[in-house]
């Protein structure tokens, strides 16, 4: 009942090393292309200025990959020594060719073997399935003895967006699917005692990440394999969108000990990145700090039940409380006025201390340490917090209740004295985003008494609840950050289709720089827009590609008139 760090292989990468005892390890990736010098080293050097541990560049073919060799030496002879990690889809052949030179080749279990993506159903046997897997043995070993050689680490990259059409058919889009995925790549390193690995395994659905990487973790150690974790959100976004969601799936994972190398991927400049990772990191790493006296199991499984009680519970969705409505954007659902709750209709109910009173339809303040789990179905838990690991804390709480059989609402509720919007942003994010993403839960208040404005912590509080996939208030942007492969300018984009859509806010919509994890990774988007060449983007409704190779010029526009045309475009 204390927060500790899965125990992993240490993997050496250039002068860092990942797992093991080594602190958690900061990445981000550059988007300028890798045939441009100068440009690599120039942001390399500001990612590294920021507090960057590993920078990562894409190499699409052989002239990006021999670059890295320029891109390495350049920045060794002006002292920066910064691991560098090549990025590799589609061509097993660049992957050799960059690990000649990298610390780290990053490969893409669903495009290095089998073939792009055709999104047909086909039907495997057992013997055909077999023989593909074997194939990889085959593709992977060439790689694994140039890695040997040069002392350069691998790292096996599952996407949510871009597993084979032979796993989709076999395991469908599951965690289960994407952990297979990487299994076969990981029994291949471990035959060969091939052990510099690190995985990664994403989405940008937090809730299949973080299932995901779980079943991931419990399944090598079922294997006896310990390899280190590079976590991260996949095309998160920009702003509030970008920094909640990552908090919510990466924070999940951190609180529970998972996860030895991050990155927070945000549309934005990459440097952008390394300052948000740290705050995370540095945030978690308190919660070994709190040391709790009880024993329940399954601390991550909800199956209990609520009543209904003030509006709150059974099948309603999760509430959001403010300190005050203040004409706030989305409205919250209830505001705290001289220790009452009072609802949007009017409705007041009293906030009290004790469990046992005879009030009915009332809010009752409680802790872990304070609870004593009345059975009484008349009143709503306000669940406060008095540890450093607030998570674990109401973890506990939550199981308690369970096993007692209380069916009571619960609305977690944390404090915070912060004046910096961001730093609330992800300690919010973490708090309460890995309780609601396991279905913990059935409000947020937020209190604040640093100098950010209500409306910012209002919007943090339904931010969270959305990237929680537990109430949606607004258009959610999949968008990806970008990388030497984005096709046009990806801020700016996603800047003019975020003004055009602001009042639509029954939409996902998928802003991809280009189709390696586009159609894919846009799985649940509804529509998407999708760089297909040099100032050409192609259309999406769900996976089906509607328009080719429009102009970038009138591409937006051009989504804005499909989004319509389908009957699809409601305004709040």
């Amino acid at each position: 009942m204390q927060y500790q760090r899965r125990k992993t292989n240490t993997v050496q990468i250039g002068n860092v090393q990942i797992g093991g005892e080594n602190s958690i390890a900061l990445q981000s990736m550059t988007n300028t292309a890798t045939t441009d010098t100068a440009a690599c080293v120039e942001q390399i050097e500001r990612i590294v200025a920021k507090g960057g541990d590993i920078v990562r560049l894409t190499a699409q073919g052989p002239r990006e990959a021999e670059n890295l060799l320029n891109i390495e030496n350049e920045l060794h002879a002006k002292g920066c020594n910064v691991p560098l990690v090549a990025d590799i889809h589609f061509n097993p052949k660049v992957a050799e060719i960059a690990a000649q030179y990298v610390e780290k080749v990053r490969i893409n279990p669903g495009n290095f073997v089998d073939p792009a993506r055709t999104f047909k159903k086909i039907d495997y046997t057992d013997e055909e399935y077999l023989a593909e897997v074997k194939k990889i043995r085959e593709r992977l070993l060439p790689l694994l003895d140039i890695c040997r050689n040069h002392k350069t680490a691998l790292r096996i990259g599952v996407n949510h967006g871009s597993l084979s059409d032979r796993i989709m058919n076999r395991y469908g889009d599951t965690p289960e699917g994407m952990v297979e995925s990487c299994m076969e790549f990981l029994r291949v390193c471990r035959d060969e005692n091939f052990l510099n690995v690190v995985i990664s395994i994403k989405a940008s659905n937090t809730v299949v990440m973080v299932r995901t990487v779980r079943l991931l973790a419990e399944t090598m150690a079922k294997e006896n394999m310990y390899f280190p974790l590079h976590l991260g959100v996949t095309e998160a976004g920009d702003g509030e969108d970008g920094r909640v969601k990552s908090a919510v799936g990466i924070g999940t994972l951190l609180a529970e000990g998972l996860g030895d190398t991050i990155r927070v991927s945000l549309s934005e400049a990459p440097e952008n990145e390394i300052p948000v990772t740290r705050k995370l990191v540095d945030y978690i790493s308190i919660f070994s700090n709190a040391t709790f006296d009880v024993e329940v199991e399954n601390l991550n499984k909800c199956n209990r039940t609520t009543v209904e009680v003030c509006g709150i519970g059974g099948n309603q969705k999760p509430i959001v409380i403010a300190q005050s409505f203040e004409q706030l954007k989305p409205k919250p659902d209830f505001v705290i006025q001289n220790d009452k709750f009072v609802a949007q209709n009017g409705s007041e109910y009293q906030v009290v201390d004790n469990e046992e009173n005879e009030n009915t339809n009332c809010f009752v303040r409680t802790s872990l340490s304070k609870c004593k789990f009345v059975k009484n179905d008349n009143f709503v838990y306000l669940l406060e917090t008095e540890t450093s690991n607030p998570v674990l804390e109401q973890r506990i709480f939550f199981k308690l209740l369970e096993e007692k059989g209380c069916k009571n609402p619960v609305v977690i509720c944390r404090r915070y004295n912060e004046t910096d919007i961001e730093t609330l942003q992800l300690k919010a994010s973490v708090d309460c985003g890995a309780l609601l993403i396991d279905g913990f839960a059935d409000g947020v208040f937020i209190q604040n008494e640093g100098n950010i404005s209500s409306q910012a912590v209002n919007s943090t509080a339904f931010s969270i609840l959305q990237a929680a996939h537990r109430r949606v208030t607004r258009t959610e942007y999949i968008s990806c950050p970008g990388c030497g492969r984005t096709l046009y300018d990806l801020q700016e984009v996603i800047k003019q289709i975020k003004e055009k859509t602001a009042n639509v806010t029954n939409l996902k919509i998928g802003i991809m720089g280009c189709i390696v994890n586009g159609p894919g990774e846009m799985a649940d988007a509804d529509y998407g827009y999708v760089g297909a060449a040099r100032g050409k983007v192609s259309l999406y409704k769900k996976q089906v590609c509607v328009e080719k190779n429009i102009d970038q010029a009138e591409a937006v526009d051009k989504l804005i008139e499909l989004i319509k045309s389908n009957g699809d475009w409601s305004e709040k």
